[in-house]
């Protein structure tokens, strides 16, 4: 067990306290083709964050107010069908999908979007796309307005839920959050886009399970090897209705930290 988390339990345990109220949050576990097996985008969280610094996560983040108080245009599975599929009311399973979306546009600069249902928006890695993605950061220009200003929409049905996860109790910022497969849309790239992260890597699971990384991001790429290609992963159906907690046996000798039942 970790030896961060080791005292984080201990001391929470022994305060008494009751467990912070978790945020919802979305991370996408973007995959290219590689040889033999699909490949893994992943970042290191700079050493300055205050959540998992130094750690290896894909792109994800809390959902913000604004990709729930503002709609963006949508194509494919609907909202609707989406609440039923992470057992969410649909203004919040809305607002965890356009997370998804804009994370992983702010932090690898891909954009799962298009002007209509069939069509993937091309290339975004030229200045005026970089300008738009670090307005979006600084909270300058909303999701929904910067994809309205393109004539584009949400393609929703370029992600496959994979995974739900809740912080243990005893973290002090706690997530319910919502992991997602995407395949890299052909002509685009990811860049090196520094903010959160201070480093960023391609590869394949087996290759990428040996960096420092929170468990969950650690099951997720295990569980990638399950599947024998990347279509076969896009194509599971993932029961993600219930989140998996990690808890803390601080009976054991040493600690051990249990994941599931």
């Amino acid at each position: 067990m970790p030896a961060g988390l080791l005292a984080n339990a201990r001391g929470f345990y022994a305060s008494g306290a009751a467990p912070a109220t978790p945020r919802l949050a979305s991370t996408v576990l973007l995959l290219r083709a590689g040889d033999p097996s699909p490949e893994v985008y992943l970042i290191r969280r700079a050493a300055t964050m205050a959540f998992a610094a130094g750690m290896h996560a894909f792109p994800g983040g809390t959902v913000d107010p604004r990709d729930a108080a503002v709609q963006p245009a949508w194509a494919g599975p609907t909202p609707a069908e989406w609440a039923a599929r992470l057992n969410l009311d649909e203004p919040y399973a809305r607002a965890v999908v356009s997370a998804a979306v804009r994370e992983v546009f702010e932090e690898s600069g891909v954009l799962l979007a298009g002007p209509d249902a069939s069509t993937v928006v091309g290339d975004v890695s030229g200045a005026e796309w970089e300008s738009a993605r670090v307005a979006l950061i600084a909270r300058e220009v909303g999701f929904a307005e910067l994809l309205a200003e393109r004539g584009l929409v949400v393609r929703s049905d370029l992600l496959t839920p994979w995974a739900r996860w809740l912080t243990p109790e005893f973290e002090p910022r706690r997530y319910d959050t919502y992991f997602f497969l995407a395949r890299l849309p052909e002509r685009q790239v990811t860049r090196d886009v520094g903010g959160e992260a201070e480093h960023v890597v391609w590869g394949s699971p087996a290759e990428l399970v040996n960096l420092r990384m929170l468990p969950p991001t650690l099951v997720a790429l295990r569980g990638l090897r399950a599947y024998p290609s990347m279509d076969a992963a896009m194509a599971a159906e993932r029961d993600v209705t219930t989140a998996v907690m990690p808890r803390v046996d601080l009976d054991d000798e040493p600690a051990r930290l249990f994941i599931g039942d």
